[in-house]
C-alpha cells in the first residue's frame, strides 16, 4: 500500500503569546520503515512557517498500531538557531585605511607663469620652500574580513589559544586564502563559549597588495610586500632655477614578523 501523510487537526496554530518556536504534527499511515516515514515527513512539511524556519523533523511509532507514525516538524526563529560545529560564517569590508604619503604615483601636471619653469620635485607631494615634504593623507586599499568558526570545546585548549595569541600581528609566510605571501595580516581572534559547550571563534584578517617594480622619482625597481613600510629620503636638487626636494633614496622596512597561518587551525600538527 502507498503510505499516506496528513497534518493533524489544529497543528501549527499560532496564538498570541507564542514563543519563537513552534511545531507541526503529522500522522503517517501504511509506512513500515522509520527512515521512509522520516523522508516522507521531510518532503511534506514546509520549509518555513509563520515567519519561522524549519529546523528538525522526527517520527515516532504509535504504540499498538502497525505502520502508523507521528511526525513532528519543529520551527524556530533563524536568529535563535545556533550553527552546528564546523559551521563557518564569513563577513568582509573594503573600507580601506588612512595612509600618509609623501610621494605620488605620477605628476599629472605642473605649471608656472609664462617665461618661468615649474620645479620638478620628482613626485614629492607638498614640498615647501623651507625644504620639507609635507605629503598628504589618502585612503589606501585594505581588504578586511572575518570568519566565525564553530569549534568543539575539546579543541579549544590553552595550547591552541596561546598559539592564536602568538600569531596575532603576524603576516603570512606563504600563500593564504588566495593572497600571496606578505599580503595578509592576522589581526587576532575573539571567542565565546556557547551553552552546549562549543565555541564560536571569530578570526580577523586584513590584506594589502604587494607592489613590484615601482618607480619613485628616478629610482626604479622598488619591491614592497603588502605590510612592509616604505619611506623616502629627500635631498635638495636644482630644478627650474630653484632648489627643490627630490627622492634621494627609498627604504622598505619589515615591521611585522611572518609565520605559518596553517597554525590557525585547531587541528594543526607541527
Amino acid at each position: 500500500m502507498t503510505a499516506v501523510i496528513a497534518e493533524k487537526l489544529g497543528s501549527g496554530e499560532l496564538q498570541s503569546g507564542d514563543t519563537n518556536r513552534h511545531e507541526k504534527l503529522y500522522v503517517i499511515r501504511d509506512e513500515t520503515s522509520e527512515a521512509s516515514a522520516l523522508s516522507l515527513l521531510e518532503n511534506t512539511a514546509p520549509g518555513d512557517f509563520g515567519g519561522l524556519v524549519r529546523q528538525t523533523c522526527r517520527v515516532n511509532p504509535v504504540d499498538g498500531a502497525n505502520d502508523i507514525w507521528i511526525g513532528e516538524a519543529e520551527y524556530a526563529d533563524l536568529e535563535e538557531v545556533e550553527p552546528a560545529e564546523g559551521t563557518s560564517v564569513f563577513s568582509f569590508n573594503t573600507s580601506g585605511g588612512s595612509q600618509h604619503i609623501t610621494q605620488s604615483i605620477s605628476t599629472s601636471q605642473k605649471k608656472a607663469p609664462t617665461g618661468k619653469t615649474a620645479p620638478d620635485f620628482k613626485g614629492a607631494i607638498n614640498a615647501t620652500e623651507k625644504g620639507s615634504v609635507e605629503g598628504v593623507d589618502i585612503i589606501s586599499p585594505v581588504y578586511r574580513w572575518s570568519v566565525m568558526h564553530v569549534v568543539a570545546n575539546s579543541k579549544v585548549t590553552s595550547a591552541y589559544t596561546g598559539r592564536l595569541f602568538a600569531l596575532t600581528g603576524k603576516t603570512n609566510d606563504d600563500s593564504f586564502d588566495s593572497f600571496a605571501a606578505g599580503e595578509v595580516l592576522f589581526e587576532g581572534v575573539s571567542g565565546s563559549k556557547r551553552g552546549n559547550g562549543d565555541w564560536e571563534i571569530t578570526y580577523s584578517f586584513a590584506a594589502q597588495p604587494n607592489r613590484e617594480d615601482q618607480t619613485i622619482g628616478d629610482i626604479t625597481g622598488v619591491d614592497k610586500k603588502g605590510w612592509e613600510y616604505l619611506w623616502v629620503l629627500y635631498s635638495e636638487a636644482e630644478s627650474g632655477g630653484m632648489l627643490s626636494k627630490q627622492p634621494r633614496a627609498v627604504y622598505v622596512e619589515k615591521v611585522y614578523e611572518e609565520d605559518d597561518f596553517a597554525k590557525l587551525s585547531p587541528d594543526y600538527t607541527p
